[in-house]
């Protein structure tokens, strides 16, 4: 039997299987790569000779490349390529609560694929993390985050073509920075999860993927940080794989001071927003499943607690390097 762990946002997840192919890491996972007893997600990895169409209650259909299913309590997400028509690659088939699964490898397609199929590649990765989320207090946002040489964790969050991008270069160009994504961070509570460590040297090997390290890790913000004068919880954000053009994906995680809701302006402009306004615009540039109401509403009410911890802003701003340092010399 053999076996990969790796944890993304504090959720660790553990493959098995017969193969040592099928529980092969696709290489932005690889920095992920933890080892540990227990795990959040359980998944084994199983070759099945041929998968048929997908059956069941069709809960969503993306379009392209996945679609997911409902059918004796458990869900059913099936991957298709378009040169094997409605026939899936590989199936996954999970609890409702999704802890145990069991991962399908369609050996049909497998045989007549140009290239390797890896059980975990994109969307399954952040599709199943996400789902897990649910079942947690936390969240995915479309965002980068940046954590300064103090450990203070400042939050960028933006549609595409907002300045996620621009603003992680300019912050790399101005200051020592660790920047845990450019595209896509976890938040969650700082005391729901304990922190894993995880082992950063298989991330030097992967081509194409930055990763910036603090000259001193044990640096840390305040102990807590308040908003409307009151003493509220930390939130905590943390990396992912799934990086955008600036290509930065790092497993750390840090304290979060602040949230920016970034938008092309004059003037870098920063506004205060009130917590229905922050909920809102959060909500918005947030990945969660739509397809259950539950899952709405318990996104909804993490960000009000989100937003009741951490101040959140509107950043109207200029992509030049007195961007960051309106930032840098801003207080609350």
């Amino acid at each position: 039997m053999y076996r990969s762990q790796f944890s993304v946002g504090g959720v660790s997840v553990q493959l098995d299987g017969g193969r040592g192919e099928d529980v092969t890491l696709v290489p932005p996972l690889e920095p992920f790569r933890i080892q540990t007893g227990i795990s959040d997600v359980n998944i084994r990895v199983e070759r099945i000779a041929r998968l048929a169409p997908a059956s069941g209650r069709r809960l969503f259909d993306s379009g392209t490349t996945w679609d997911l299913s409902q059918g004796n309590g458990n869900f059913q997400f099936d991957f298709t390529a378009a040169i094997f028509g409605d026939r899936p690659i590989k199936r996954l088939l999970i609890d409702s609560r999704f802890r145990q699964a069991t991962l399908q490898m369609n050996e049909q397609c497998l045989a007549g694929f140009p290239f390797n199929i890896e059980p975990l590649g994109y969307p399954l990765d952040e599709l199943l993390i996400m789902h897990r989320l649910t079942q947690e207090k936390a969240i995915e946002l479309h965002s980068c985050g940046i954590v300064r040489a103090d450990g203070t964790g400042n939050l960028f969050v933006g549609h595409s073509g907002a300045g996620k991008s621009t603003t992680t270069r300019l912050w790399t160009e101005r200051e020592d920075v660790e920047v845990l994504s450019d595209d896509r961070i976890i938040v969650r509570r700082d005391d729901a999860v304990s922190q894993v460590e995880t082992s950063f040297g298989a991330a030097d090997s992967i081509p194409g993927i930055e990763i910036l390290r603090l000259r001193d890790r044990s640096a840390s913000p305040n102990g807590h940080y308040a908003q409307d004068d009151k003493k509220k919880k930390q939130m905590r954000m943390y990396g992912t794989p799934w990086h955008g053009e600036a290509m930065y994906a790092s497993p750390g995680s840090a304290v979060l001071a602040r949230i920016f809701i970034l938008e092309h302006g004059r003037g870098n402009v920063i506004t205060r927003l009130s917590p229905s306004q922050a909920v809102a615009e959060l909500f918005a540039r947030s990945f969660v499943p739509f397809h259950r109401h539950e899952y709405v509403d318990s996104a909804l009410e993490f960000l009000q607690e989100v937003v009741d911890t951490v101040p959140c802003y509107r950043y109207s701003f200029e992509p030049d390097e007195r961007a960051v340092e309106k930032i840098f010399h801003f207080r609350d």
